[in-house]
């Protein structure tokens, strides 16, 4: 791998993890392209998108921190997060061998994922019911469990974590900004718990000889995330989300397209 496709697969990487249209395909089909398949650089460059976001709500993790032993509204939070995060926990370690073995390898199952879910974001977008939560912080304990439970969505490939919960969090009445607060909160435990379930995984494929790969990959996928994060807030409360929806669409009709060419 050539630094300059370290730092490419970095950019992927941190400008599609927050957006709905699934980096882990995104990853998986720039890396067919490119004739690259190292799943160890894969799982380290994620770490950048997580801090990523962490950095960028550092003073609210903070303060729920701070709060835990004494403020109920932080405890509520956590509980929160906790509540939505314990779903792909469990779908992780019953599913996660196959969806890396099996699902992972069919560019064919990207293409069709990235179809239906542009399809349940534009029927969503038009027949939400109205939106009662318009704080994240404020979302019910139940609701926190149904996003957690469309979230387990996103271990199929194209599905898109961000995507699934977002989505999720719509149906379930939150407004637009807020699910997508939401989507970023709760991707801070679920991302962290990926990286180290998957780098366990890898642990034995890592060489020193990949440093500076990572690390231009990491410092890459980074700054992309931090970069996308708040215009991405600011674009969805103006515009929706139907731009990513006919984008996913396009992807995926363009994969099934190239298919009879190999």
């Amino acid at each position: 791998m050539t630094y300059l496709i370290a730092a490419l697969l970095g950019v992927i990487q941190g400008l599609t993890e927050f957006l709905p249209v699934s980096s882990t395909a995104h990853l998986l089909v720039a890396g067919r392209l490119l004739g690259v398949a190292d799943p160890a650089f894969t799982v380290m460059i994620q770490l950048g998108s997580v801090l990523a976001i962490m950095w960028i709500y550092r003073a609210r993790i903070i303060g729920v921190l701070r709060g835990l032993p004494s403020d109920g509204g932080a405890r509520r939070f956590a509980a929160m997060i906790l509540v939505a995060f314990v779903p792909a926990v469990l779908a992780g370690a019953l599913l996660g061998h196959y969806v890396q073995t099996v699902l992972y390898e069919s560019i064919r199952v990207i293409a069709v994922t990235f179809i239906a879910g542009g399809l349940v974001m534009l029927a969503v977008e038009r027949f939400r019911p109205a939106p009662v939560v318009l704080d994240a912080e404020r979302t019910s304990l139940g609701r926190a469990l149904g996003v957690g439970v469309c979230q387990v969505l996103a271990l199929v490939p194209g599905v898109s974590r961000s995507g699934a919960t977002i989505v999720g969090a719509m149906a379930l009445r939150l407004d637009r900004p807020a699910a997508v607060e939401f989507s970023f909160f709760l991707a801070m435990p679920t991302m962290t718990a990926a990286f180290v379930y998957s780098l366990v995984e890898v642990r034995a494929s890592l060489v020193a000889a990949q440093a500076a790969e990572i690390a231009i990959g990491f410092v890459a996928a980074f700054a992309a995330a931090a970069f996308v994060v708040r215009p991405f807030l600011a674009f969805v409360r103006r515009s929706g989300f139907a731009p990513f929806a006919w984008y996913r669409i396009a992807c995926g009709i363009g994969l099934l397209m190239a298919f009879p060419a190999g």
